[in-house]
């Protein structure tokens, strides 16, 4: 994402946050128009005072903000554990960890590092053997393969189930990865960093280059415009996937169990991948005290107003380094 912390600041600050005085809160449609007209792009500034909106909103209404965005469809959210880029012992060592302290039973390997998509087969062949056939397991090499690469790796891989694939190619190659899918044979194939703006979600559908969509709120800008793109995906048979960053944030970590729990279950697959909000990394600073962590594999949705989390002001006093005021 090309934000910065000082950028989503300035825009927030300067831009955006003096347009919100007085307006309503419910007028999220009129927001997102606002964006669009007084600084476009800048996604994870406009995905911050979105999720404010929202929690806001609920707590207004005295309503999880689930009930905003078209209420509850699944409470209870299965949880996908990501494995970092390490020796295959290590990687299995990991994959072993979620399953044992978590009772995680799905991973996405990452893969494209330097050791190019040999080293990658090899990792995936090897935590195959470790965790055997009950754990799914995919693979997201960010845009590290070309499509013929990509295609190599289904064919080693044919005979240790890679169930689901994703970003292989480079976000731009909607025809490569179009190409990939044709190759795919049911496994299905997800855009991460090639679905970031409704545009991208019509270009890849029109062009059958998806499976599923990764829904990461701080790309797409929030909630509200999240929604967007999982419309287009579902009018054209694409399942989401929700993802996040969410390292040891709760509110970040909420605010995509909301958009999760408000999705029918036939449109999400495989599982949540906000799983570092959740304090597996530790607690979060802001949040030292919660009831919304990791239950067997999954996490059930706050239904407290809002998003549910609450936060420790004082602690957001002891961890602020920097102050604005909105005129």
């Amino acid at each position: 994402m090309p934000d910065t912390v000082h950028s989503m600041v300035g825009a927030i600050a300067d831009i955006y946050g003096p347009r919100l005085l007085g307006t309503d809160l419910l007028d999220f449609e009129s927001t997102l128009a606002m964006f669009d007209q007084a600084l476009p792009a800048n996604m994870n500034a406009r995905a911050a005072l979105d999720h404010a909106l929202h929690d806001a909103a609920g707590k207004a209404l005295d309503m999880p903000v689930y009930k905003l965005l078209g209420g509850l469809c699944q409470a209870r959210i299965p949880l996908e554990w990501s494995v970092s880029l390490a020796t295959p012992e290590k990687m299995a060592e990991d994959v072993q960890r979620a399953m044992k302290e978590y009772g995680i039973d799905v991973v996405c390997l990452k893969a494209g590092g330097k050791g190019g998509w040999r080293r990658d087969v090899s990792n995936f062949i090897a935590v195959r053997k470790a965790v055997g056939p009950e754990v799914t397991i995919g693979m997201d090499s960010n845009e590290g393969w070309t499509v013929a690469e990509t295609i190599r790796v289904l064919h080693e891989l044919a005979e240790y189930r890679l169930d689901y694939l994703e970003q292989p190619v480079k976000r731009q190659n909607i025809p490569g990865m179009a190409a990939v899918r044709r190759e795919m044979n049911g496994i299905p194939l997800m855009a991460d960093e090639g679905v970031m703006t409704l545009g991208d979600a019509y270009a890849l559908a029109k062009a059958e280059a998806a499976d599923v969509f990764c829904i990461k709120l701080y790309k797409m800008g929030g909630l509200r415009a999240a929604k967007k793109v999982a419309a287009v995906a579902e009018a054209a048979g694409i399942q989401l996937n929700v993802g996040g960053l969410a390292v040891q944030s709760q509110l970040e970590a909420a605010a995509g169990a909301h958009f999760y729990a408000s999705s029918p279950e036939r449109l999400i697959m495989p599982a949540a991948e906000f799983i570092f909000g959740l304090g597996t990394l530790g607690p979060d600073p802001l949040v030292p005290e919660t009831d919304f962590v990791i239950k067997g594999g999954h996490v059930t949705v706050p239904g407290r107003p809002g998003l549910g989390i609450l936060v420790d002001e004082r602690a957001v006093d002891r961890h602020t380094l920097k102050r604005e005021i909105v005129k």
